[in-house]
């Protein structure tokens, strides 16, 4: 027999920290940390008075009231129900009468257990396994089945619920935070697209991350829908299509909804066969572009705040590059030269200097401020050291300079994309638990949960109350959707 082998085993290596966060925060005034984080208000939920034993008090001991004390717990304990259902039978229509179940009761299971198991999959990241092995504990006899079919198939209100947030979160602010993270279906690569601002965070994974997917997110489709009119003419002369392919695009049926197979059908042909793949795949964004802002369902995005991936380009009518990605681009060179690393951390110091007099200005804005800033951007940005490759990065950050100070116009717009960046480590955590939802139903499930948990803790609503509010059909709780369009108060629209 030949022998084995040594397996080639990588060593591991040591992750390179290009975060920005450190100098981001560095001058910032941090209040003094407490040995307690702050708590929300205790709901008390009985009253329990404690009598000091009789025989112990003095003769002339004078009763002065009570001293209130809050002790928090929690009673965990099975409730398991054996209903007696009337039945009935009447014999001439031949047929039995036989009683439903309280509202909320279906199946052998109550609402309690169901949410639990929700709330501790979405929201505490616990595998199903574990679920079921602590649920078990408890003295609840569950089966992989059932779990799954709670986790995955059972869902369709709360894509629902899902879909009602998106519409409210896209139209509760001006701005909006994007990103994206991998995800694998069934083993396959996916990409998780991330939607957020301060009231919402919403996910969709989709088998692409490119800008006609994005666009799709946008409107919360599975597939683009296009639509080709007078419109188009501007997305086509903006993404670069040649002059002569606009002429034909412009003989296409106009202002009618088209598919993807009609697009297709239409791109067959001359432009096919004269057109690189880049320009067909901007002449399906330009269509799709233009049904995106036609459409009146989902509130179209005026500014977006991401990094500078090339997807995320011509998407809005202002786009905001995220300041802290732009930083981490400087920390990512790597001088090997002594002098060449003292010119890489003086120009790091003006980068941060500036992005806090950015912050600043977003505090108290004012015209001659964003002159001043505007100048000292140039300044800062167009010099030119003798490290070869840091000129090369100050000059793509020159490029950028009219994305970079959106804020000088919209000082409401963050500066930096933290929001989404933490949305996606949500789905990070829960990939690294179970890996990845094993079919369509579980991506549309993962989807839909985890869009109702993370826009429950932004607006303070208690996940597991929230879906025991809809699983036992009380639905005393107002809808997170409603809330959100009563908090959110877009400034210029």
């Amino acid at each position: 027999l030949a022998a084995a082998g040594k397996p080639d085993i990588k060593a591991n290596k040591k992750a390179s920290d290009h975060s920005s966060e450190k100098e981001r925060r560095q001058n910032k005034a941090l209040p003094k940390r407490s040995k307690r984080r702050p708590h929300k208000a205790v709901v008390i939920d009985r009253e329990a008075k404690v009598s000091y034993p009789a025989d112990e008090l003095p003769a002339d001991a004078e009763f002065k009231g009570y001293e209130a004390v809050v002790v928090q717990d929690l009673v965990i304990k099975t409730d398991n129900i054996r209903f007696l259902k009337e039945k009935w039978y009447s014999p001439s229509p031949r047929r039995a009468y036989i009683a439903s179940l309280p509202s909320g009761y279906t199946g052998q299971f109550g609402p309690t257990v169901r949410s639990l198991v929700v709330a501790l999959y979405y929201a505490g990241g616990m595998s199903e396994p574990k679920i079921i092995d602590f649920v078990e504990q408890m003295g609840i006899n569950l089966s992989k089945g059932i779990v799954s079919a709670w986790l995955s198939r059972q869902t369709a209100r709360w894509e629902q619920e899902a879909d009602a947030i998106l519409v409210a979160g896209l139209g509760s602010s001006d701005w909006q935070h994007i990103d994206e993270t991998g995800t694998r279906v069934d083993g396959v690569n996916h990409y998780c697209h991330i939607l957020c601002n301060p009231f919402y965070t919403a996910y969709a994974t989709r088998l692409r991350k490119d800008r006609l997917t994005v666009i799709s997110v946008l409107q919360n489709s599975e597939q683009p829908v296009y639509l080709f009119d007078e419109q188009t003419a501007n997305w086509l002369t903006r993404i670069g299509v040649p002059r002569w392919a606009q002429r034909q695009i412009a003989t296409w049926p106009q202002a009618i909804l088209l598919t993807e197979e009609q697009v297709a059908a239409l791109l067959a042909g001359e432009l096919s066969t004269r057109l690189n793949d880049q320009q067909v795949a901007r002449i399906r964004e330009a269509g799709a572009l233009t049904a995106y802002y036609a459409q009146e369902r989902y509130p179209v995005v005026p500014i977006l705040v991401s990094d500078d991936a090339p997807q995320f380009r011509h998407l809005t009518a202002v786009q905001m590059l995220c300041w802290v990605h732009e930083g981490r681009h400087y920390k990512k060179l790597s001088p090997q030269v002594a002098y060449h690393q003292q010119i890489l951390a003086a120009v790091l110091t003006q980068f941060w200097v500036f992005y806090h007099k950015l912050q600043a200005y977003r505090a108290a804005p004012d015209p001659e401020q964003a002159t001043l800033l505007r100048s000292q951007f140039d300044s800062i940005f167009s010099q030119t050291t003798d490290y070869d490759q840091l000129n090369d990065r100050l000059a793509k950050t020159l490029a950028h300079k009219e994305k970079l100070l959106v804020v000088l116009d919209y000082p409401e717009v963050p500066l930096h994309n933290n929001p989404a960046e933490l949305g996606a480590r949500q789905r990070v955590r829960k990939r690294d638990v179970s890996f990845g939802p094993r079919s369509e139903t579980g991506r549309r499930a993962w989807d839909a949960f985890m869009t109702v948990a993370e826009t429950a803790k932004k607006l303070e609503v208690s996940f597991y109350q929230y879906v025991w509010d809809r699983v036992s059909q009380a639905n005393a709780m107002p809808a997170l959707a409603d809330i959100i369009r009563a908090r959110g108060q877009p400034a210029t629209a």
